[in-house]
């Protein structure tokens, strides 16, 4: 796995380099003390992940990882800063960052962190052989040998995010396994469509994985209200929802907006079809 680093602090970037080597997390190809010229060799290099300072002169890690997602969306970065406003880090998640470590740097958060993104790209890199093979077959094609598996991936998910019990949920159990069965996403279909591979009534349906996914979302925003920095919080909240209305929620439930946040059902069943896989 090949780490680029970029920190202005070279005592940091001497910390970050051993704990990458002492943990056998991948190869340092580089680093830079500053935005500007990390964009020019993280576009020349293209490393896997990408470990960046969010206050550096010149360009900021927010205004790099915006720049560099546009031009190589596949590369992953993880935030590093002692920064602790909430505004700064939504703002890095909505930047296209996939996790943040805060500074004093703790060897064993690195090492969990990076560990965790490694297996997101490794999956990624499955799914896009597994869609390689099938992108030509027939529809009939042979289920998935791990599905019994991936299910309780997605029973585990949304145990996590608190909706297992809700009256949607076994809609949405139905709707990721036909999913994961046919090997499909939810680009191929509307939510009417899929909705109605099951039932006469599509509408009614729908509207229970909605409120489903909906209460999914008011139980994250509280966790990151909570603590913004919760496991499940800043695993689940870009991957099933849209960060900015997940944002909303949570200013809605602190009374300082009066909008509540809207739920993107293909985004979330996706989202959770892609963490069963995990």
């Amino acid at each position: 796995m090949k780490i680029y680093i970029v920190e202005d602090d070279f005592n940091i970037i001497r910390i970050l380099e051993k704990i990458i080597i002492d943990k056998g997390l991948g190869d340092v190809i580089g680093r830079a003390d500053n935005g500007v010229t990390a964009l020019e060799e993280i576009e020349a290099s293209k490393p896997d992940i990408v470990l960046v300072d969010l206050l550096m002169p010149g360009k900021d890690g927010i205004s790099l990882v915006r720049e560099a997602k546009a031009i190589h969306p596949d590369i992953q970065y993880i935030m590093i800063s002692q920064v602790s406003s909430k505004d700064m880090i939504s703002k890095a998640y909505q930047s296209g960052v996939e996790y943040y470590i805060s500074k004093p740097i703790d060897a064993i958060e690195v090492q969990t962190v990076i560990n965790k993104v490694k297996e997101k790209i490794n999956m990624n890199k499955k799914l896009a052989q597994i869609q390689s093979l099938f992108s030509g077959e027939p529809e009939n094609t042979k289920r998935d040998d791990n599905a019994a598996n991936n299910m309780l991936g997605v029973k585990r998910v949304m145990q996590r995010i608190g909706i297992i019990g809700e009256s949607g949920s076994q809609d949405i159990l139905d709707v990721v396994k036909y999913l994961i069965d046919t090997n499909q996403t939810m680009a191929n279909f509307t939510v009417k469509e899929i909705c109605g591979h099951f039932t006469d009534n599509p509408k009614t349906m729908e509207q229970r994985i909605r409120r489903t996914a909906t209460i999914g979302m008011i139980n994250l925003a509280n966790i990151g209200i909570e603590d913004y920095m919760n496991e499940i919080f800043t695993e689940y909240s870009n991957g099933l929802y849209n960060f900015e209305q997940l944002k909303i929620e949570m200013d809605f439930i602190r009374g300082k907006g009066k909008k509540r946040g809207k739920v993107n059902i293909k985004k979330f069943i996706d989202g959770i079809v892609y963490y069963s896989k995990i």
